[in-house]
């Protein structure tokens, strides 16, 4: 039990630290902005952020939301964001079987958790995010089930691609016009890094339930729903990595 509460406070802590840096970047990388020497400055006056001032979750509420320099109010997304870090690291503790699948679990979760922003925010899901997605799904396969696991997911990074690849292809046909963003097949094919190809149907299972349930939810809260507004597919193919992760494909765990 005790083992297990140091477990989670780490990854708790350590979420905060990434959340810090996840939320960042999430910022960063779509001003095109350097994401990793450039030192954090204050939005508003382009004031550096003293070392103290960067205490993830805590400085902002510490400094009741406001910047020191210039009084100039700070987003809660940051907070919120390295909250969100924290709570996957605690998830990844509880449910990971041994050290190394927490490590992986709690990897796989802060990514999808950036992918997810950056995709919500901006329609966008960029090579420099989902390729190394792929990497780090192929090297946990690797550490955790060895040659067989490799195999699995060396496949799932194919046929995952493969298989959007020409849904959205084919939409293109038909339709005549995009259906799917660019960086939709290589996100699936990350996923299936991770998941294998066995996962693939329950990541687009969940992904199609979450999306769902958006679209119900407008249409309780009676706005307009047609048939051309766009959703961050990401998003959902994130939530249905994540889930398939967790418990396994639907019907085979």
């Amino acid at each position: 039990m005790a083992e297990t509460l140091a477990i989670v406070l780490i990854l708790a802590l350590l979420g905060l630290v990434f959340g810090s840096f996840i939320a960042a970047v999430s910022v960063r990388l779509p001003a095109e902005e350097d994401v990793v020497f450039t030192p954090s400055r204050c939005r508003s006056c382009e004031t550096p952020i003293k070392p103290w001032s960067l205490i993830p979750a805590f400085s902002w509420l510490a400094l009741r939301g406001r910047c020191v320099a210039c009084g100039a109010a700070i987003s809660r997304r940051y907070p919120l964001i390295e909250t969100a870090a924290a709570l996957i690291g605690v998830w990844a503790a509880l449910n990971g079987q041994g050290w190394m699948t927490v490590a992986a679990t709690a990897v796989l979760g802060w990514q999808l958790l950036l992918i997810a922003l950056v995709d919500g925010e901006h329609f966008w899901l960029p090579d420099v995010l989902t390729w190394p997605l792929a990497v780090t799904g192929l090297v946990a396969a690797w550490v955790l089930g060895g040659a067989p696991g490799l195999i699995a997911s060396g496949v799932g990074v194919i046929s995952g691609f493969g298989l959007l690849w020409l849904l959205a292809f084919a939409y293109r046909q038909v339709r005549g016009r995009d259906g799917l963003g660019g960086g939709d097949p290589f996100l699936f094919g990350a996923a299936g890094a991770w998941v294998g190809w066995m996962g693939l149907p329950s990541v687009l299972l969940w992904a199609w339930a979450a999306a769902f349930s958006l679209v119900a939810a407008r249409l309780v809260l009676r706005r307009t729903v047609r048939g051309d507004d766009r959703l961050p597919f990401g998003v959902f193919l994130a939530i249905g990595s994540w889930l398939t992760w967790l418990y396994g494909p639907l019907g085979l765990a």
